[in-house]
């Protein structure tokens, strides 16, 4: 996607072939910086401390970050000890041990003079995949946007815009392009769609006010910022026609695991009838799982994400500043699951698809258990 008219991505093979650039996004939105990834360890604490988040850029960071471990040690206890350390950096995100596994699956059979090239390369597959399927994703979203509107009118209303709520940051940034939940909209609006998107805050990281608001307003998208709170009140008064959140996790059942409030923001789309979509891969999906609520496992993250702020200074600086009373406990659970009954649809790179088991198999038969 475009900032200031220049395609980016979000991750890709640094000019010397030995490591990857990353756009560091605790730097955004005041300021757009590139960060070198050269070594298994750089790896993952850009991934713990969110240097690169969103469930796909994730798992697609800790593919090269395998391969760069293997630079070091190829051996299958360098394998093992490189899956360890990237796995144990998100928990909640399936994406990334999915890109693991799927890459130290292969490399078994690879010489081990190899490996390291191989995984390499096999990162880049990945890469190019999710490319592929978050645009996929776009297109199919973009078809529900462009029924909507038609739906309600709006095209007959020169100038009527379609308004989308969305949640935390599943953007281009939140993968390597396109995104999910904004790739629908990102295609609608190049075909001339006039959609609008209401953009929560995502406290407690800012997600959506940092990182959802600097892409659109570099893509040129209208939209508006809004506190968390002020969702459901726009729900009630009409002015959010659809939504539409991303998932770190979703279960074969339907249950939709996405950043803390997402569950909140469907009980009010659900009590004011307003379509609630959650758009992910297929690497997104745990066919493990059948109880969101009861089996996906939550990241409780540091509490000074709630207690502290950090922004910038009237006069161009910046400064964090504490804003819960000293001394109060501070819990930081990071996911919310939304059971699958709130969720209007699923969108994936194959088509939408209801929430349940039936309908997501429906688009992944190869998933159906053998008779």
């Amino acid at each position: 996607m475009n900032i200031d008219g220049k395609p980016y991505r979000t991750i890709l093979p640094a000019a010397d072939g030995e490591s990857v650039e990353v756009i560091d996004q605790t730097r955004l939105p005041f300021a757009f910086e590139l960060k070198r990834l050269a070594t298994l360890d750089e790896a993952a604490i850009a991934i713990r401390t969110m240097i690169v988040r969103g469930a796909p850029l994730i798992g697609v960071t800790a593919a090269y970050g395998l391969a760069l471990g293997l630079r070091r040690d190829a051996s299958d206890a360098g394998i093992d000890h490189a899956v360890e350390t990237l796995a144990a950096t998100r928990p909640t995100a399936i994406n990334l041990r999915w890109a693991l596994d799927r890459v130290a699956a292969k490399l078994r059979e690879v010489a081990v003079s190899e490996r390291a090239a191989f995984a390499f390369a096999e990162a880049g597959r990945i890469a190019e995949e999710d490319v592929e399927s978050c645009h996929a994703i776009g297109r199919h979203g973009a078809a529900i946007l462009a029924d909507l509107h038609k739906a309600k009118g709006y095209d007959k209303e020169e100038g009527r815009r379609l308004n989308v709520l969305t949640h935390c940051n599943a953007g281009w940034l939140a993968t390597v392009d396109w995104g999910t939940a904004l790739a629908p909209i990102y295609v609608a609006h190049e075909a001339g769609i006039p959609v609008h998107v209401y953009v929560d805050e995502t406290r407690p990281r800012n997600q959506g006010a940092a990182l959802t608001a600097f892409e659109l307003n570099a893509h040129g998208v209208p939209h508006t910022v809004i506190a968390d709170n002020a969702g459901g009140h726009l729900m009630q008064h009409g002015a959010i026609d659809v939504c539409i959140v991303g998932s770190d996790r979703t279960t074969a059942s339907g249950d939709v695991c996405n950043k803390i409030g997402t569950y909140l923001k469907a009980l009010a789309a659900s009590d004011n009838r307003v379509p609630f979509y959650a758009a992910l891969p297929f690497s997104t999906i745990d066919w493990t799982l059948t109880d969101g609520v009861a089996q996906i496992p939550i990241e409780e993250r540091d509490g000074r994400e709630v207690s502290h702020l950090t922004g910038r200074l009237a006069d161009g600086g910046f400064a964090t500043i504490e804003v819960v009373s000293p001394g109060s406990p501070v819990a930081n659970p990071a996911f919310d699951v939304t059971p699958a009954r709130l969720v209007t649809g699923i969108i994936t790179e194959r088509g939408v698809a209801s929430a349940n088991a039936e309908g997501l198999l429906s688009l992944y038969p190869e998933r159906r258990p053998v008779a």
